[in-house]
């Protein structure tokens, strides 16, 4: 029974983990064809708040290049653990803005996302099959 056990703890691990990748691919995937429309739109978005377009124009560009390499990274399981940390950095610094919108219900989905970059981080131990694993086993 114990093994498994470790075995669907090993699985539930990797399919929260690939699926996470996936979602982070396609988020950045489907914005680089429109990158400027994107960029500008979030400048729009934060016209009314203390962040300067100044800041919010790399930030989107940065923001999508990071979805895009944080993706693949999971999907693969590649430095898995800075992948996951950097994806949670992300997502406190969309935090910080949308909060700063006031856009509560927003906040709600992303710290969900949070909690999910930190389940995954915290359970990296059931991580076995991705390429990080791969290379710990030689």
């Amino acid at each position: 029974m114990g093994d498994q056990n470790l075995f669907d703890r090993k699985l539930a691990y990797t399919i929260l983990r690939f699926t996470l990748g996936v979602n982070l691919l396609i988020h950045g995937v489907v914005r680089f064809p429109a990158l400027g429309a994107f960029a500008d739109g979030l400048v729009k978005l934060f016209a009314e708040t203390a962040l300067p377009a100044f800041l919010v124009r790399p930030f989107a560009i940065g923001l999508t290049i990071e979805e895009t390499a944080t993706g693949i990274l999971l999907i693969v399981g590649l430095w898995t653990r800075w992948a996951l940390a950097i994806g949670g950095l992300a997502m406190a610094s969309l935090i910080f803005g949308t909060a700063l919108r006031a856009e509560w219900n927003t906040v709600g989905i992303q710290m969900l996302y949070a909690a999910i970059y930190a389940a995954l981080l915290a359970a990296r131990e059931y991580d076995a099959y991705s390429v990080d694993a791969f290379f710990k086993k030689r």
